[in-house]
């Protein structure tokens, strides 16, 4: 299957963007229709004169009528709770979904709407059977789920950091699934392109801050897939902090080794072997730590281990694109599994540095 034709409804903002940055350079999809509310009837070239499009398209009003004539999938990149208001009539047309926003990313609609109080009050929604038929989008642990789905959910950005370093030693039973700690930084477009006061630059700027220290939306999201892989509850503790950098995310994972004999090299050895087929997820020497910057604008995440032998913990590293491997570049990474291609198709793995 190839030549599929690609809707991306919210164009505009970052991950809209993004998306369309990495269609441009890829080989077997074509850009089909652009869909906004607030830039709609505008042409792109008007909205965006920065990035040419093969057509000057004019951003539409995301009907699902109008966009299943023009596409085969559609990418969403809109505000939570919005994505859940087109994706059944989406879905009743014929047009597989990969939704960037937390909408789907839950199994029950009961805990979205508990995690995203305000937005299940504004986007009342009783898709029950569609939170249950939706396949989370961690391209390298759901891959032949995605092939065959027609609703994905893709990961955020933070799940996607953490999970890729924590799946593989949960899934062999080698870490206590009490105290685990997760510490992670990213950079200010992970808050979105609407203006933030906390994301100016003079607020930004030569500071870095801890947010959402409890309680964090994302918490839910990495303790439902941990869980499933432990095969039972696992919480952890997840603190977010703000960089003054406009793209990156840097997960630092600590969990207790249930045998303090395991050295650093083979853990290295275990996450090797875990992703041996994952043409983006490296996994770095010991004691070489992954940098923000070697990831930056590609879909290639970075993982290091490290063994603590006094305290006996496990230290693992991980660093994405938030914008890219975190958002629109693992959307893609879905997509070309739904259009029966390579995953890795089209998508970039090596820098532009520095």
């Amino acid at each position: 299957m190839s030549g599929k034709r690609i809707a991306v409804i919210g164009a505009s903002g970052y991950g809209g963007l993004q998306t369309l940055r990495l269609l441009l350079d890829h080989p077997e999809f074509e850009i089909a229709f652009l869909g906004g509310e607030r830039s709609s009837g505008k042409r792109w070239s008007e909205l965006v004169p920065f990035l040419p499009l093969p057509r000057d398209l004019v951003v539409s009003t995301p009907d699902p009528e109008a966009i299943a004539a023009a596409a085969d999938l559609a990418v969403l990149s809109l505000p939570n709770g919005l994505a859940s208001q087109l994706v059944p009539a989406l879905l009743q047309r014929g047009v597989k979904v990969v939704d960037l926003s937390a909408d789907y990313r839950y199994s029950s609609l009961a805990q979205w709407q508990e995690v995203y109080g305000a937005e299940a009050r504004q986007f009342p929604r009783h898709d029950t059977d569609l939170c249950e038929e939706a396949t989370y989008g961690l391209v390298e642990w759901h891959g032949e789920a995605i092939a065959a789905a027609r609703l994905v959910a893709a990961p955020g950005c933070f799940p996607t950091a953490s999970l890729l370093a924590l799946l593989p030693f949960l899934k062999q039973g080698l870490i206590e699934t009490q105290g685990i700690v997760i510490d992670a930084k990213t950079g200010t477009s992970g808050g979105g392109r609407a203006a933030k006061e906390h994301l100016l630059l003079a607020e930004a700027s030569e500071a870095v801050a801890p947010y959402g220290v409890v309680g964090h939306r994302h918490t839910s999201e990495i303790e439902q897939l941990a869980g499933r892989m432990a095969g039972h509850a696992v919480q952890v503790q997840f603190t977010p902090h703000l960089m003054p950098m406009v793209r990156g995310l840097l997960a630092t994972v600590y969990a207790r080794l249930r045998d303090p004999g395991l050295t650093a090299e083979d853990c290295t050895v275990l996450l090797g072997a875990a992703y041996r087929n994952s043409a983006g997820v490296e996994v770095l020497p010991v004691g070489t730590y992954p940098s923000t910057k070697w990831v930056r604008q590609t879909n290639r995440a970075l993982l290091s281990v490290q063994v603590d032998k006094r305290t006996g913990q496990l230290i693992v590293m991980s660093a994405i694109d938030n914008l890219v491997k975190g958002q629109a570049g693992q959307g893609v990474q879905c997509l070309n599994l739904m259009a029966g291609l390579e995953a890795s198709t089209g998508l970039p793995l090596a820098p532009f540095y520095p």
